[in-house]
């Protein structure tokens, strides 16, 4: 029996089930840790299918795990399924217009990361079934990648602690097997608290919370001159005390976002930048409360993981794309920013040198397998590292939108139930649940993976980032 025959054409025998689900997760647009329908329609097909599914789980209420079957090896599938904050926008138009102005929109397509992840396991136990083969799948149902890290918790409470391989996969604009380097990141709200009183008639009975945000944020921005080139710091004032410039401001608040190629340089700058909120307290004769909360780790690939994406990538590429998604993809090009456009270019080069990007830089989709880049450096951040640090993973990028398009944009989200995003979405998952097959198989690669994850590691263990008491929250 060709496995990869049978998972394809098994995927597409129920590709109206995945796409229903993916459609339906993107309708709900529903933030971290509040994908209550995104959660349940998911949960309720993967019982239906036979699975068993355990949920509410490290404090996460829509977190949960789908298995099927017994003993070693576990194959993990991760998925995703939260959306971001002001970008609703309706489906295939081409010009920003909000379903609801300023509400979510699945902007990261997180809606398909999710279904395809689920659509690989579903898979794969039918085959299991019909092959009569032992050894344990599960689909990770991971809540509020964006912003919170849901899988840190997740990881920090030990439900990835018996898992020998963990596959995911990301919706984008290029075919890509992903390689180390994604960006450590810690969030921290600093919380101000001052004196207030009348601005104008007793300003010396008055200490600013204001105040001292303002000079935390000076100070921050001297110290960027002082860390590395590959470190980011932003923040986002979240209250500025009030609207009223008569009154001193008693309360302020800043949210950061710190981020650095490694855990253990994200803490020394979460250390440094601490310092310094405190400093403007003492100047402003304030108090600052200090509160994390999130973390995500940088992310360590598997060169041997990534060689067998490769190969089922290769298998299933090119797509067989239609003239209209073609010039479906060239709408949605014309209409990306400036900038975007601009970076069309380079990015292309990037990926296949400067010569044969001449061949590829006007089309409207990447419709073939970029080459692994094993140090490929990311400035975004992801959850998915802090699994990698206790389980060998492999992560792929599929093509699911137009060339150029951003990622967090309306854009994307207008695309995000099209056919060409529905063609992205069960491509991986079908490199998905093939590159697990291999693995639940062949026991020799699961110790090869474990091998080259050692090595990658290098002596390190997983710096646990959260803190021990820090629960999932809704900020």
């Amino acid at each position: 029996m060709d496995f990869r025959k049978y998972l394809s054409d098994f995927i597409d025998s129920k590709s109206a089930d995945f796409t229903h689900i993916s459609d339906e997760i993107w309708g709900f647009a529903e933030p971290r840790f509040q994908e209550y329908k995104s959660s349940a329609i998911q949960q309720e097909y993967m019982k239906k299918e036979g699975f068993s599914v355990k949920a509410d789980l490290a404090g996460e209420e829509t977190a949960f795990i789908a298995e099927y079957g017994s003993g070693a090896p576990i194959i993990a599938f991760l998925g995703e399924f939260d959306s971001l904050s002001g970008l609703s926008q309706e489906a295939d138009v081409d010009k920003h217009t909000p379903v609801t102005p300023g509400g979510e929109g699945h902007g990261c397509g997180h809606q398909l990361l999710g279904a395809a992840a689920l659509a690989a396991t579903v898979a794969l136990k039918k085959l299991m079934e019909e092959k009569n083969l032992t050894g344990t799948i599960r689909y990770y149902g991971c809540p509020a990648e964006e912003n919170a890290g849901g899988k840190g918790y997740l990881v920090r409470d030990g439900f990835f602690d018996d898992c020998d391989l963990a596959l995911t996969w990301h919706p984008g604009t290029v075919n890509k097997v992903t390689g180390s380097g994604s960006l450590a990141n810690f969030r921290v709200f600093f919380d101000f608290h001052g004196t207030s009183s009348h601005a104008a008639g007793a300003p010396h009975l008055g200490r600013s919370a204001l105040d001292a945000v303002e000079l935390m944020n000076v100070g921050v921005n001297y110290m960027r001159e002082h860390m590395i080139s590959d470190a980011r710091v932003h923040y986002a004032v979240i209250n500025t005390g009030g609207t009223a410039p008569n009154v001193v401001q008693s309360y302020a608040q800043v949210l950061y976002a710190i981020r650095a190629p490694k855990v253990i340089l994200v803490k020394e700058l979460y250390e440094r930048v601490c310092d310094i909120a405190k400093g403007a307290a003492l100047m402003t004769q304030t108090k600052v409360e200090i509160r994390q909360v999130a973390a995500y780790s940088d992310y360590i690939g598997n060169n041997a993981i990534a060689e067998k994406l490769d190969i089922n990538l290769d298998y299933f590429l090119p797509q067989d794309y239609t003239k209209e998604e073609l010039e479906y993809a060239k709408k949605f090009r014309n209409v990306i920013t400036d900038l975007d456009k601009a970076n069309i270019k380079p990015f292309a080069e990037n990926l296949v040198g400067k010569q044969n990007a001449k061949n590829i830089v006007d089309e409207p989709i990447y419709n073939f397998r970029a080459a692994y880049n094993p140090v490929a450096r990311s400035g975004g951040s992801t959850d998915v590292g802090d699994v990698s640090w206790v389980v060998p993973t492999g992560q792929f990028s599929a093509a699911t939108w137009a060339v150029g398009t951003a990622g967090h944009s309306w854009q994307a989200v207008a695309q995000g139930k099209s056919s060409v995003a529905h063609k992205g979405m069960l491509l991986a998952a079908k490199v998905l649940a093939c590159t697990g097959y291999e693995y639940l198989t062949d026991i020799s690669l699961i110790k090869e993976a474990k091998d080259t994850w050692l090595e990658m590691l290098d002596g390190e263990t997983y710096p646990n980032p959260l803190p021990p008491d820090l629960k999932p929250g809704q900020w």
